[in-house]
């Protein structure tokens, strides 16, 4: 919530608030996606070993430390963004957040500095997973509040939208290299200078999150997080389990797909990154519509459709990613970016909505990066060994994520409200069960 510098002043435009809102996600994103594209690299530089799938598990095992931190950092900044205000947590979340990014660009490597290379990748990761751990949260309900009461859902979809043009920029920039420098290029600079541009998205988010204005006068407890374990439970469980299985499907399509095809099923790296940038191209444009659907039919539909659809179709979709036809595979990543999408436009109102005002940036903080971060975030390192264990095959795989996508499905149609039809303030008021 803003509120107007003085007599005179006017609130920010519509634009400058939805691109205020996205900012910060596309820096956290375009950051995880370049660690998780350059998986395979990064692993043989910092975590070397004679088994190259060892050391894919070890790179994505410090990607793993950095979600498990999450909730921590959702603590400290859903803390600061009930107490202090939305806008001055969004804007300390995209400084923290360009440290790691900018610094991973210059850091040695295990055959410079021995064994310090691979603790400095995992410290890395723990300082991005708690400055991420409150961006995507805070920039919904910032969103969301700033939204007419029937346009919330397509007010906070921008956040993930943000998200996954990030992940876009990486992956399209990674796709550029691959196809501009030889591999020992790829290998001795070229995956750095992806990082070191980081920083140019993190000064543009400084720059547009300082003209948003000033947040009102905080109504929060001054104890969320206590009250948001406590008398807030039930609303806590439920915005967690509502995003486990868009955080899974997420992470082993977009982040974990990329290396499998590449390591699993010998596809060039720039056939699969071109094929992961052009099905995220297509998210970004499904975004709009499924929210701007759940705004005129509701949450619990888009919801229960999308994680349906994960249920049934993860492992369909995953034998036509692990056909070697570049065609069927760009088919299966589409049929669970339609899951993902149809999960999304519900779920990013639908978080605000669920959870009190009064402890809705800790509480929906908290939750979500308890599923991102313990299932989400640990689904590539997950992956990596269900599929070393059958060989190539990814039925294991699909299980995991239609295991998710029955958990979300269950939560949205026997414990979850319709709260689409009825403005923030009284759905904050009237969700404790």
């Amino acid at each position: 919530m803003l509120k107007e510098h003085g007599q005179g002043s006017r609130p920010p435009s519509k634009a400058r608030v939805l691109t205020a809102g996205l900012i910060g996600n596309v820096m956290e994103w375009y950051d995880f996606a370049l660690y998780g594209y350059f998986a395979t690299v990064i692993g043989q530089q910092f975590f070397p070993s004679t088994n190259p799938t060892a050391s894919l598990i070890g790179a994505f095992g410090a990607f793993a430390a950095g979600f498990i931190v999450r909730p921590l950092g959702g603590i400290v900044y859903g803390r600061i963004g009930d107490l202090v205000g939305r806008r001055r947590a969004l804007t300390l979340s995209v400084i923290a957040m360009a440290i790691p990014t900018v610094a991973m660009a210059f850091l040695p490597t295990h055959a410079q500095i021995g064994i310090a290379a691979p603790i400095a990748v995992v410290l890395l990761r723990l300082l991005q997973g708690i400055s991420a751990g409150g961006e995507y949260t805070t920039s919904i309900i910032f969103l969301a509040e700033a939204a007419p009461d029937r346009q919330r859902g397509f007010y906070s979809i921008w956040g993930l939208w943000g998200s996954v043009l990030g992940m876009l920029m990486g992956s399209a920039f990674g796709d550029l290299l691959t196809r501009t420098l030889t591999q020992t290029q790829l290998d001795h600079w070229g995956w750095r200078l992806a990082f070191a541009l980081g920083s140019l998205v993190a000064i543009t988010g400084v720059i547009i999150r300082t003209g948003i204005g000033e947040d009102e006068a905080s109504e929060a407890t001054k104890t969320p997080l206590k009250s948001t374990l406590g008398v807030h439970r039930p609303e806590f469980l439920r915005v967690l389990a509502l995003n486990i299985a868009s955080s899974v499907g997420f992470y082993a399509v977009y982040v974990y797909l990329v290396t499998y095809l590449e390591v699993v099923d010998g596809i060039s790296e720039s056939v699969a990154l071109s094929l992961n940038t052009d099905v995220m191209a297509v998210l970004l444009l499904l975004y709009p519509i499924t929210a701007w659907l759940s705004d005129r039919i509701g949450r619990r539909p888009m919801l229960m459709g999308g994680a349906a659809l994960l249920c049934i179709g993860a492992i369909p979709f995953l034998q036509l990613i692990h056909s070697h036809d570049p065609q069927l595979i760009v088919r299966g990543e589409l049929g669970f970016t339609l899951a993902i999408a149809l999960i999304d436009g519900g779920k990013s109102p639908a978080n605000v909505e669920l959870m009190p005002a009064e402890v809705r940036c800790t509480g929906i903080a908290l939750a979500y990066n308890l599923a991102e971060g313990w299932f989400g975030g640990t689904t590539p390192l997950i992956a990596a060994v269900l599929i070393a264990r059958a060989s190539g095959n990814p039925i294991y795989l699909g299980v995991w994520v239609g295991l998710s996508g029955l958990c979300t499905f269950v939560t949205a149609a026997f414990f979850t409200r319709e709260t689409a039809f009825k403005p923030l303030l009284k759905q904050a008021q009237a969700q404790t069960v």
